[in-house]
């Protein structure tokens, strides 16, 4: 069996962390969850892998290329317009004369959730849409289903019937490509794939199967830190650097080749820290935290259920917790970033231009590349910053940032 992975998009709602990087290259678990994706396929025995690719594709291209170095063999297909996901699935007809694994990229699927489906997709010989349950149904495609096979299929609705969607992996018959060449355009100029489903649904069934594993939808900037506690769950210790006897380590915990945790620092795992990081003296990482490379955490930074990716440094004295950090960060001393709500209510975040809930409690900051703070910076609880901006001493960040901006 082949796999489809649709990874063309532009990320708009994850800004500022795909101003320069593309969705599919965010890291997650200590590297990018496109990459976990294409591990959970292997794992399931699909090796032969087609990538859908668009917004700097040129990057995508450049870590996997042929698939080698991961264990696989990768095509790509590049979708110059987007024109639904239905016409992206048509893109490769001529690529699958057999049933493939077709997974949206923002998606997040662990190793049992693909094996699940496939072994599935055995019993019942025939295409199959993976379900998941969630708390609000109305963000995804509502699905009625019977005996396991699909009813009807409701995109967004406003009184969700149930809380079964679809959860954007399927396995699909090389049917589905008449149905797509069936498909009209909708109101909103573009092919749905759910206009598809429906047209194979009159000629045979679309199974169901309910996804054993946890799912996550990445879709804003602090799904990420809900994947990265999926993803790390299950770590195994590694280290590959150097671990001070001086330092103390409770749980799992992978430290990268030329990484040193230094005397005093205290690790909870699971925690990732990537290759050439210097940790500590006396440093406090706290669970579900990933460090990318090349990556400072100095004296006494505590560092909680937080993204570092690489290049960033936050030398000494500061603390973060639940946020992203984009690269090339610099903070200075004695910064601080704020998490919880005083009255501990919903964190809301503004995201293109909307304001929204984030569904958490707890959320610090989502900051994109290269900004800088000065000692003693505050940051507000869901404080979202563009790329390249400077917060001076003393200063408080607080809201939706624009690229480039200074904060004095």
């Amino acid at each position: 069996m082949k796999g489809y992975i649709l990874a063309a998009g532009e990320g708009i709602r994850m800004r500022p962390l795909t101003s320069n990087i593309p969705k599919p290259l965010l890291p997650v678990a200590g590297k990018p969850f496109l990459e976990h994706n294409i591990d959970a396929l292997k794992d399931a025995g699909i090796r032969d892998i087609v990538l859908l690719i668009g917004w700097k594709a040129h990057r995508i291209r450049e870590h996997f290329g042929d698939g080698k170095a991961f264990g696989v063999r990768i095509d790509y297909v590049e979708q110059k317009e987007r024109l639904g996901t239905a016409h992206a699935i048509g893109m490769v007809k001529d690529r699958m004369d057999s049933a493939f694994l077709c997974l949206y990229g923002d998606v997040v699927l662990t190793k049992e959730s693909v094996k699940g489906l496939v072994n599935h997709h055995k019993k019942v010989k025939g295409s199959v849409m993976a379900l998941t349950s969630v708390e609000d149904p109305s963000r995804y495609g509502c699905i009625r289903e019977q005996d396991g096979v699909v009813m009807d299929i409701v995109e967004k609705p406003e009184v969700p019937e149930g809380n079964l969607v679809n959860a954007g992996a399927y396995i699909l018959e090389p049917e589905i490509f008449e149905a797509i060449s069936e498909t009209k355009k909708s109101p909103r100029g573009e092919f749905e794939v759910t206009d598809s489903f429906k047209i194979l649904m009159k000629k045979t069934h679309l199974y169901t199967h309910k996804l054993e594993g946890e799912w996550i939808d990445v879709a804003r900037p602090w799904d990420l830190l809900e994947a990265n506690r999926i993803l790390m769950k299950g770590l195994e210790t590694k280290v590959e650097g150097e671990v001070s006897e001086r330092a103390t380590v409770i749980g799992a915990i992978h430290v990268g080749k030329g990484s040193h945790v230094k005397a005093g620092s205290y690790i909870e795992g699971p925690v990732i820290i990537g290759a050439d990081c210097e940790i500590g003296p006396n440093a406090y990482i706290r669970p579900s935290t990933s460090i990318g490379d090349h990556c400072k955490v100095g004296a006494a930074v505590e560092l909680k259920n937080t993204i570092v990716m690489d290049h960033t440094k936050i030398p000494h004295l500061s603390y973060v917790g639940d946020s992203v950090i984009g690269e090339r960060c610099n903070f200075g001393a004695g910064t601080k970033v704020a998490n919880l709500r005083l009255d501990e209510k919903e964190v809301m975040v503004v995201i293109d231009g909307v304001r929204t809930g984030s569904g958490r409690r707890k959320l610090g900051v989502i900051m994109g590349d290269d900004v800088k703070t000065g000692i003693n910076a505050t940051i507000d609880v869901g404080t979202v910053i563009g790329e390249g901006t400077f917060i001076g001493m003393g200063a408080l960040a607080r809201g939706t940032i624009s690229p480039r901006s200074k904060i004095l």
